[in-house]
């Protein structure tokens, strides 16, 4: 998602992690094209993990970043998860089917929570 849209689900999930004194893992699937090796993607990971960290350091709750390479963020996702995980996702306010949407409908055919927070 977007950085707009990770803040406001992370801002989700302080609010839920708080209540109950829990902590709060950022996973970010890295996506690969498939003409490159899984080995080397066109952002360094360094670059991201950095990026995604300064994001992680505004929750008021205990929270790690964990930056996955994938060629699917789904499929990553899927295999990355606990079994029944709570996944706070953001994503835009839209009458269509976004790709957000779809991520929370595959996580939630997978047997997980999932929190939709929309921004505008």
């Amino acid at each position: 998602t977007s950085v707009r849209q990770t803040l406001a689900a992370l801002k989700r999930a302080a609010d839920l992690a708080s209540c109950l004194n829990a902590r709060i893992t950022l996973v970010v699937p890295q996506i690969v094209p498939y003409p490159a090796p899984l080995e080397s993607p066109p952002v360094l990971i360094e670059f991201n993990e950095s990026r995604f960290r300064v994001i992680a350091s505004q929750s008021p709750v205990e929270t790690t970043v964990q930056v996955f390479l994938c060629r699917d963020s789904g499929d990553a996702l899927k295999l990355v998860l606990k079994p029944h995980s709570l996944v706070v996702l953001g994503g835009p306010k839209s009458w269509w089917p976004t790709r957000e949407r779809r991520l929370a409908r595959r996580l939630r055919r997978a047997g997980h929570e999932v929190i939709y927070t929309e921004t505008e």
